[in-house]
């Protein structure tokens, strides 16, 4: 048996131990949860009038690089033998053997589910570590809400935070040989928003919005152009294919958030570059010309599009590009905290979510279940 077998074999045990001891609000490589709960998480906590105002944004540096072996070998509920041959196993890299003397395997399956093992138990650290109710009956709205090893604080003051909040994450950290990057964690108004797995999360006059955050953009927009360098020679249908699963894919996961207008600056870039694209392959063609080959045969006006003609069938096929505003938003409806896939009273639960998602796109009435989730 390969030791990735092996790694799989023990990540089934694994897995529903990590779930039954996983913080409610930890939603990083866990079945079910995704980025989209995160976000919607951080819209729950943080968009009603008395909800929290600062927040602590976290990062740990090199999490996977730096995790103590010795914590692990204590605390995960595994054949230590085994664990600390994974863990001491090292890498090769030119011919030659790095030796690991921390942090979990690269790349290895059962990784993800160590580092959140090593992680679970910050969300309660972090709310005992002050009471929920201080004089005066005012709560101190501490939340924790985290994806894998990137994770977020609120709190009622920026003193309780600096004070309190960030020592304990520090001390909790610690124990399992993991530090805080001092450049990457910053404490943050929510009037001044923040940035969290993509998308930006600030108040704008009272009102919480969530969009996706210039730098993704930029990212994914730098991504396009290198797409379009690449396939300067390349024939249409060849750009087509690379560009579509690219805005299909950016586009549907900022599509539960406030993104049309972000989709429609995106569509308008995208636009100019397949026009410098256009120009660069015909140089010596009028824009009439290039309108009537590129875009007039889509389903919609403008739209880029290219008909393949099957000589030998008799056959044409048209290959269009998506367009990210052609995307519809829809409001993500997030997993429930206490929810357990191996736990067998929530089986009626996930049966639910994924036929409303995957059978029932309508929302026909069965049984109001849409409104039961």
């Amino acid at each position: 048996m390969t030791d990735r077998a092996m790694q799989a074999l023990y990540k089934f045990v694994l897995e529903p131990i990590a779930e039954t001891w996983a913080d409610l609000n930890s939603y990083g490589f866990r079945r079910y949860r995704r980025c989209a709960d995160a976000i919607s998480q951080c819209f729950t906590t943080l968009a009603k009038k008395n909800s929290p105002v600062w927040i602590l944004e976290a990062d740990i540096k090199a999490c996977f690089d730096e995790i103590s072996h010795p914590w692990m070998l204590k605390h995960i509920p595994m054949d230590k033998v085994i664990l600390e041959k994974w863990l001491k196993s090292g890498f090769v890299e030119e011919g030659k053997l790095f030796p690991t003397g921390k942090g979990t395997p690269q790349g290895g399956i059962a990784s993800p589910t160590l580092a959140n093992m090593v992680l679970d138990g910050l969300e309660e650290t972090v709310r005992n570590s002050y009471p929920k109710r201080i004089r005066g009956g005012e709560r101190s709205k501490i939340n924790v809400i985290r994806y894998a090893d990137d994770f977020i604080i609120t709190a009622k003051s920026k003193e309780l935070l600096e004070d309190v909040i960030k020592p304990v994450v520090i001390e909790f950290l610690k124990e399992r040989g993991l530090s805080l990057s001092e450049e990457k964690t910053k404490i943050t108004r929510i009037d001044e928003g923040f940035n969290f797995l993509g998308q930006n999360v600030r108040k704008y006059d009272g009102k919480l919005l969530i969009k996706p955050s210039k730098d993704n953009i930029q990212s994914f927009l730098q991504n396009i152009r290198e797409t379009f360098k690449k396939h300067r020679g390349s024939k249409t249908i060849a750009l087509i294919g690379d560009l579509n699963p690219k805005i299909r894919g950016w586009a549907n996961y900022h599509k539960h958030v406030v993104s049309s207008k972000t989709f429609g600056y995106v569509d308008n870039c995208i636009r100019n570059e397949l026009w410098r694209w256009m120009r660069r392959r015909h140089r010596n063609k009028s824009t009439g010309w290039l309108m009537k080959k590129y875009l007039s045969k889509g389903s919609k006006p403008g739209r880029f599009s290219i008909v393949v003609k099957d000589k030998k069938r008799g056959t044409s096929k048209m290959y269009e590009l998506v367009n990210a505003s052609s995307i519809h938003i829809k409001r993500h409806i997030k997993i429930r905290g206490n929810a357990n896939p191996f736990d067998p009273k929530f089986k009626g639960y996930f049966w639910k979510r994924q036929y409303v998602k995957t059978y029932n796109p309508h929302k026909m009435p069965i049984d109001n279940v849409w409104q039961s989730l």
